[in-house]
């Protein structure tokens, strides 16, 4: 496993290339073949090559959000005892997304998360909510700031430690009153923020309403008890 990574550092196997055959690498890196093959499965799991079958295996496209997508077991397994963990954490990734969104997102998603706040106050003013489909609006307004934080590493942990809580959000929409319409209004001054290109506003911004979701955390059941909700793309 080492060596091929290291193989994969130092640029000698790239993003698509083809590994060498087995009975070739094994002797290049002086292991068995069974060895080998338990590496190679390894790696696999980890999303860094994948075995097509009657052709080799391969080096994925090493896509930051595939490589981290472990991340989401050790999110479970810690939120598991005291959620707040994973929110905490959630929150200061994000905050810092929208720190570094502020000065790079472009105008036309801008326009896109603007559309999403609109469909949202509509859903908002109706009774009763869809509440399955705000929740997949507030899945791609963050996805949006995510996505122009030019970095990604943040993207991908961000995308492990958010597809964690859906239910949880899922949760507050059904059942704290007045939720959806905070949600909303936040969302707006995140939006006026990043709008504005200023950096530290889009930052407290964010972290005020990410705050607000961590607040409502005693009231929330434990992950067994939610509701199933949509899955985070």
């Amino acid at each position: 496993m080492d060596s091929i990574k290291r193989m994969i550092l130092d640029g000698v196997l790239r993003p698509g290339d083809r590994l060498p055959v087995e009975k070739d690498l094994a002797e290049s890196l002086g292991v068995s073949r069974g060895v080998l093959r338990e590496g190679v499965s390894a790696l696999s799991i980890l999303g860094i090559v994948s075995t097509r079958r009657g052709d080799g295996t391969y080096v994925t496209s090493l896509d930051a959000t595939q490589l981290l997508a472990p991340m989401g077991f050790v999110v479970d397994l810690h939120g598991q005892g005291d959620p707040r963990h994973v929110y905490t954490v959630r929150r200061l990734l994000e905050s810092e997304a929208a720190r570094l969104a502020a000065t790079m997102i472009t105008d036309e998603a801008l326009c896109q998360a603007r559309d999403l706040l609109c469909e949202s106050a509509r859903i908002v003013g109706q009774v009763p909510h869809d509440h399955e489909r705000l929740i997949e609006i507030d899945i791609a307004f963050h996805r949006i700031i995510a996505a122009h934080t030019d970095n990604p590493v943040v993207i991908g942990l961000i995308e492990a430690f958010a597809r964690r809580t859906v239910r949880g959000r899922l949760w507050r929409s059904l059942h704290e009153e007045g939720a959806d319409r905070r949600t909303h209004d936040e969302h707006v001054a995140i939006w006026a923020a990043l709008a504005a290109r200023d950096p530290e506003r889009a930052r407290i911004r964010m972290a005020n309403h990410l705050i607000g979701v961590e607040e409502s955390l005693p009231r929330l059941p434990g992950e067994g008890d939610a509701p199933s909700g949509p899955v985070a793309g």
